[in-house]
Formats: C-alpha cells, structure tokens, sequence
C-alpha cells in the first residue's frame, strides 16, 4: 500500500501548475492605462484576469488563472447599476420607460465595444493563437466583454466610488451629451413607424449563430409580410433584432439615416 501510495503522491508532483508570464511590455501597457485613467489596482491579479480570454486559458492549459468570464457577469451588473444611477439622477424628468431604452442603448454590446476600442483595451487582452489569427482582438462581442471585465475586476479592488470614477471619464459624458439617444429602441420605432400606414406585420427570424459558445454572435433578420427589411447582428438574439430594425428604419425613413 505504502508503494501505491508513493507512486500516486509522486504522479501529483510531475503535474506542474501553470502560471500566466506577464512581460514587461504587457505589464508597462496595463500601467500606462491606469494611469491615463487615473486609476490605480491593489491586486494585480484581477486586472490580468480582466485581460484574459478564455481561448488564452484554454490553449496554455493555465490552472492558476483563471479567464474573464466571471467578471464579465459581475461587471454587466455593476454597469446596469452604476448607468441607472446616473441616468435617474440626471434627467429629473425622463419616465421609467425612457431610461429602460437608454439604459439598454448604453450597455449594448456596440456601445461597450466602441467604448473599449477607445481606450486601446483590445491590444492588452491575452487571446489563444486561434483567436488572435481571426481577428478576436478587433471582434465587437469581445471588445464589450473586456470592457465589462475591467468594470467587474475594477468594482471587486476599489470599490464602486472607483467604478463612478472610471465611468465619469468614459461614459457618463457621453450620455449627458446624448451619444446613445439615437440607439434607444429601434424595434419599437419600428413597430410604430410602420403601424401608421398600417403596411402590414414585421416578424424577425435568426438566420445564423457565429463563434464558440463564450463569444457568440447572432444574426437576424427583420421582415414586412415576406419582404426583407434588414438584417443585423448581436451577442444575443434581442440585440441582433435591434440592430436589424435598426437597418430597417434607415431603409425607410431617410432622414433616420441621416440621423445615424
């Protein structure tokens, strides 16, 4: 037994856990932004988590690090608190509903990614091989996650005071200068434009799924009766509407369009 037991214990030691190398480059670029943020991290760790996509852990087989993934849940819910305060204290006047849609339009995949594509997080993330080679660092759907993350790690280190520091700086501006009024609900607008002249009934159909399961995109399709109105793509099934009615609306009011 004491045999067994050695050969067992001695299979434990041969397994080496591995760890994620920053570089100095790597580390010095993660500062340098901090630091235009005016931010600061007392644990490391979470900002490199932050950083990393799960293709990144998948394809080195890191054990001790873990992906972004859960920080990307945690910090779509510190978002959607962080957008609702500021939307409510800032427009004394704007009823549930409105702030619901702009709410929505703010934290929007497009939206988020934009954001982070601003402030180069696409050149910091840890990506796989794979993923690097298909363009993953410039992918909509990541870029959004990323930014999600960050919130998240930023929330869980500093606390949500930090959390309204980084978002005065990035975010709140933009809504106080009405960035993401035109991106408020395009399939009620939609619904309404059409309904006026009584054209008939609009439906949407998912015309295809694209990506591994962590980073899915959708497609979809709005149509009047059977004709096609426009097409637009998402992380999820309702985005991916919003943006087709989107396209929709710019097809059939032009000075929407000019709008967009």
């Amino acid at each position: 037994m004491g045999q067994n037991t050695d050969k067992k214990n001695h299979g434990f030691r041969s397994k080496k856990t591995k760890k994620l190398v920053l570089t100095e480059k790597h580390r010095q670029n993660l500062y340098q932004t901090l630091e235009r943020l005016g931010l600061s991290f007392s644990d490391e760790k979470l900002l490199i988590q932050a950083f990393t996509h799960s293709s990144y852990v998948n394809e080195h087989r890191i054990r001790s690090v873990y992906d972004n993934e859960r920080l990307e849940f945690l910090g779509d819910a510190v978002l959607e608190l962080s957008v609702s305060q500021h939307l409510f204290k800032r427009f004394s006047t704007m009823s549930e509903g409105e702030m619901t849609k702009l709410r929505a339009a703010i934290v929007c995949e497009a939206s988020l990614a934009n954001l982070a594509e601003e402030l180069e997080f696409g050149e910091l993330v840890f990506l796989g091989k794979g993923e690097e080679m298909t363009g993953g660092r410039n992918r909509p759907a990541l870029l959004a996650d990323v930014f999600e993350a960050f919130t998240g790690a930023l929330y869980l280190d500093q606390g949500m005071d930090a959390v309204y520091t980084f978002l005065e700086q990035t975010v709140y501006p933009k809504i106080d200068d009405g960035a993401f009024s035109h991106m408020m609900d395009f399939k009620s607008q939609l619904q309404e434009h059409l309904q006026k002249d009584k054209h008939g009934t609009i439906h949407y159909e998912i015309k295809n799924e694209i990506g591994p399961a962590h980073s899915r995109e959708f497609i979809s399709a709005v149509f009047l009766n059977e004709d096609f109105l426009g097409e637009g793509r998402g992380r999820s099934k309702k985005e991916a509407e919003q943006h087709a009615a989107q396209q929709a609306l710019s097809k059939l009011d032009p000075d929407k369009k000019k709008e967009d």
